[in-house]
């Protein structure tokens, strides 16, 4: 069999076709080709997997994936959904901000392009939740397009075989790995060559415990030969985490839980979660259920619903997103009587036997399971599932 040769019209500074030879060989042989995702030119389908990948690591998106196909087969389907319906299938995955540009996206693939996503990457990266990269990604799965990508796994490789300092976050160290990127690009076999990249990232070429020993590029990595890879790439400026606080109100009544609908925009957005009220500085929490700030702050949050009878305090915990950490201090609440409206048009009273499959943040939900778990609704529930 005679040795394929991966030729390149690139005559950029960084062109050099070996680099795609070995990474299209080693893909072949060795990379990853049964994903749920692969062996697909639908352009839904790899659409739909690039974004949920996103920040997001194989093994949790599977499930997701399976499940959001089986409810929304296509793109039509999706765009066609309520916005309930998509929050609660992606609840748990996280980045929420997700769900709310995919939904989005859908709508406008059906209004602007007859429910069929465009091959050209300008036009994809145009759409909600696409960037450069994923555009890409999608044109060159779906359509076979010679574009480049630049995800977080291609930028660590990259920065190691390379040798290239500086945190890749920063526009010049960010710059200079795009024109790497597009000058490395082969002119045959870019499926191969895109899906090599990410393999590589993701199973060789890790953050952390990288196996260099069996990595196609080795030899020609500038890294391990001076001794770089636990360096490179150069992590990100370490800032103070900034600290948040909020108290949850865990109200229930007769068998039903007050659940409050966030705004689309901020974290948790589209989401159902607890209402909330201003906890008290760090030094007060420990009087806080004896506070008559705190019992006024309650009072007031929950004169819509009805009369707070009991009020006790649960633990702890955090939640940490990624600019910040949240200390949540939760309560739960019990009423004299529920007034018979709903307060506001962004509350509901929601059935404690429907929360294990309700829009909530995983944190939220995770403690409202653990709250009613040995509740008769919980058990039946549990049974019916």
């Amino acid at each position: 069999m005679q040795p394929r040769i991966s030729r390149t019209i690139s005559a950029g500074a960084y062109a050099d076709p070996s680099f795609s030879t070995a990474v299209i060989d080693w893909q072949q042989s060795h990379g990853r080709h049964a994903l749920p995702w692969q062996n697909t030119r639908d352009a839904y389908r790899v659409w739909l997997s690039e974004i949920m990948l996103q920040q997001t690591q194989v093994t949790a998106v599977i499930p997701y994936y399976q499940k959001f196909l089986t409810s929304f087969p296509d793109v039509d389907a999706l765009a066609n959904a309520s916005s309930e319906q998509v929050m609660s299938h992606w609840s748990g995955l996280g980045y929420y901000t997700r769900a709310r540009n995919l939904h989005q996206c859908a709508r406008r693939v059906v209004a602007e392009y007859g429910g069929k996503f465009p091959s050209d990457p300008e036009l994809l990266a145009d759409l909600p939740g696409i960037g450069r990269s994923t555009a890409a990604a999608i044109s060159a799965f779906s359509y076979g397009t010679r574009a480049a990508i630049l995800d977080g796994n291609v930028k660590r490789v990259f920065a190691r075989v390379f040798g290239v300092d500086g945190y890749p976050g920063s526009k010049p160290v960010e710059d200079q790995l795009w024109r790497r990127a597009v000058d490395l690009l082969p002119l045959d076999g870019i499926e191969r060559y895109t899906q090599g990249l990410m393999d590589l990232g993701a199973t060789l070429c890790t953050r952390s415990r990288p196996d260099c020993s069996r990595c196609p590029l080795a030899e020609r990595c500038v890294a391990l030969a001076t001794d770089r890879v636990d360096l490179l790439p150069v992590r990100k400026p370490k800032k103070a985490v900034p600290q948040r606080q909020t108290a949850m109100l865990v109200v229930v009544d007769q068998g039903h839980v007050l659940l409050e609908q966030r705004p689309d925009s901020g974290i948790w957005g589209g989401l159902l979660s607890l209402p909330e009220v201003d906890a008290l500085a760090p030094a007060d929490i420990d009087d806080e259920n004896d506070s008559t700030v705190f019992k006024q702050r309650l009072e007031q949050a929950l004169a819509p619903f009805g009369v707070p009878v009991s009020c006790a305090r649960l633990t702890p915990f955090s939640h940490v997103f990624t600019h910040f950490k949240l200390q949540i201090s939760p309560y739960e609440v019990r009423l004299s009587r529920r007034l018979d409206r709903v307060g506001q048009d962004s509350h509901v009273w929601y059935p404690l036997q429907g929360l294990a499959d309700a829009p909530l943040p995983a944190p939220v939900k995770k403690l409202l399971l653990a709250l009613f778990r040995d509740e008769d609704l919980f058990a039946s529930a549990r049974t019916a599932r």
